[in-house]
């Protein structure tokens, strides 16, 4: 069904907890079969970020996999496992790990990491497709506002 399916007052009475669910499960979804497309996973995009000086990294330094875990914990589904992840990127050799258990980056790595990032305009396109950028304004106000209705804090 289409929003011009629903009246006002039925679209007012929809459920935003289902909604929302619902739209973040489509939408990683579709960033996730994108991303596969070309031959990566979510995660693996966020190992390569999160270890690049290029990206997410302040300093470039290695980082175990747990302390990636620790970084990457708000938004790391169930079924992601970082070390399974960081193994095929060490086979790739997208990847080194040092004496210590570290994940560091290789130039080979970072390549690939700058090459899906450069994908993530178009990606962005499509979602918003049809979306004008006040109308996405809104939603996202009206979202940080229901969390803060229920004491939550709006990222």
């Amino acid at each position: 069904m289409t929003n011009e399916d629903y009246s006002p007052q039925e679209l007012a009475a929809q459920p935003v907890a289902y909604w929302t669910k619902v739209a973040y499960e489509e939408i990683i979804a579709f960033i996730r079969r994108e991303q596969a497309r070309l031959g990566f996973t979510q995660p693996q995009f966020w190992l390569l970020r999160h270890l690049s000086k290029n990206d997410i990294s302040v300093d470039g330094h290695g980082m175990t996999v747990l302390e990636l875990v620790d970084a990457m914990h708000t938004y790391l589904r169930p079924e992601d496992d970082l070390a399974a992840e960081a193994e095929t990127l060490l086979a790739r050799g997208w990847i080194t790990r040092d004496a210590d258990g570290r994940l560091w980056i290789t130039e080979t790595g970072d390549a690939a990491r700058a090459d899906l990032k450069a994908q993530a305009p178009a990606w962005r396109a499509r979602i918003h497709e049809g979306i004008e950028d006040a109308d996405y304004i809104t939603t996202l106000n009206v979202l940080r506002r229901m969390m803060h209705n229920v004491g939550g804090e709006p990222a």
